[in-house]
């Protein structure tokens, strides 16, 4: 009986971990419905003739993405390493794909049209990274102290990232920078990643200066007023910089009414802090932080590394995405069109970092913790 009581207690003590990160990806996405509607309306009416229009098709994306969370989140993690490389040939014959008969939307081609909806590949290939590597470099632990085998993981990456950089150089930073958080957390060597680090400035560097455009990104960031295409920027810029303190409250940006260019995507941060001020700014980033933190108490206390690879993948890739966004959105780095996890306009990303949520709190089911 003692015992009984025992387990009972642990397994509260385990559900109150998956609630409490349960309840902030509730809460983000709410608030994102909430926010994508403020900041769409004025674009889906003129557009659309419909001021719910992106709210309408956000909150069907929401809904499917809670739905497969919790069916991952009800299988044992350990099923996927079935289909690590079945997931990794799946995403790469898909984003290879999208070069051939994608759809080019403002410019980008990303998408497959698969009549129902638009799907973009490059999503899907975040999560089979993660599963990919996590699998991978779960069956050889001792031999990730060695140079040679981060070389290898890296050029194994390497062709799923160039094939997606084609079309999509954000999310191919993103996946390399998976890549690379997995295998540090798993090396026990931590000088070597300063040399495949100076070799990844140096193949980005060579990479953006073989397409003008993306040379041409870098001049806009540096003088954005000087360059016609810096108009974003610069009205982003305003719109956070009117904001004050406490904003001009929901509904209240004027930005948004066609200064800012499809701000209910990448851009969506700067109408935060115009409507929310540096408060609603401050604890949108909060509300990350917390993520990211349950994130690390479940890959620290994660059954076997493959568990804490999978959430250590998957709090690379929120924690990237969320720090590049923002930075974008105040001119700290050059554009990149990352959107805003949870936030941002965009239906196959939503039901795809739900499905991650869901691996990280199956992930969570099985730790075991001590009750004090």
């Amino acid at each position: 009986m003692g015992r009984e009581r025992k387990t009972d207690k642990r397994q509260k003590n385990i559900r109150y971990f998956d609630y409490t990160l349960l309840l902030i990806v509730f809460f983000l996405i709410c608030f994102g419905l909430v926010m994508l509607y403020s900041t769409s309306a004025y674009n889906g009416q003129l557009k659309f003739k419909d001021g719910a229009y992106y709210l309408k098709k956000q909150l069907v994306a929401d809904i499917l993405g809670v739905i497969a969370m919790l069916i991952v989140a009800r299988i044992d993690y350990r099923v996927w390493k079935n289909f690590w490389l079945l997931a990794y040939i799946a995403a790469f014959g898909l984003c290879t794909l999208v070069l051939f008969i994608g759809d080019t939307i403002q410019g980008a081609k990303r998408w497959l049209d698969l009549k129902v909806v638009s799907f973009q590949p490059s999503e899907l290939a975040k999560l089979a990274v993660i599963v990919f590597l996590a699998t991978i470099i779960s069956q050889m632990p001792r031999q990730m102290g060695k140079f040679s085998s981060l070389i290898k993981v890296m050029v194994i990456v390497l062709p799923m990232v160039a094939i997606v950089a084609t079309e999509n150089l954000s999310t191919a930073i993103i996946i390399l920078g998976i890549a690379i958080s997995m295998v540090f957390v798993a090396s026990p060597k931590y000088m070597q990643f300063f040399v495949v680090g100076a070799a990844v400035l140096v193949f980005g560097a060579a990479f953006i200066m073989l397409e003008s455009y993306r040379a041409e990104r870098l001049q806009i960031w540096l003088d954005p007023e000087s360059h016609a295409k810096g108009y974003q920027t610069l009205q982003g810029l305003y719109a956070i910089g009117s904001g004050g303190l406490f904003g001009k409250g929901l509904g209240g940006s004027m930005q948004k009414l066609g200064f800012v260019p499809e701000a209910q995507n990448d851009m969506i941060f700067s109408i935060i802090c115009e409507e929310l001020g540096l408060f609603g700014a401050v604890s949108v980033i909060l509300l990350f932080v917390i993520i990211i933190w349950r994130f690390m108490v479940i890959a620290s206390n994660a059954q076997d590394l493959y568990g804490a690879l999978l959430v250590t993948g998957a709090l690379a890739h929120i924690s990237i995405q969320v720090i590049l966004n923002i930075a974008v959105v105040t001119n700290t780095i050059p554009n990149t069109g990352i959107s805003l996890p949870f936030i941002s306009y965009g239906g196959t990303s939503v039901v795809f970092l739900l499905a991650e949520i869901g691996l990280v709190l199956s992930v969570s089911r099985g730790i075991h913790l001590e009750q004090e």
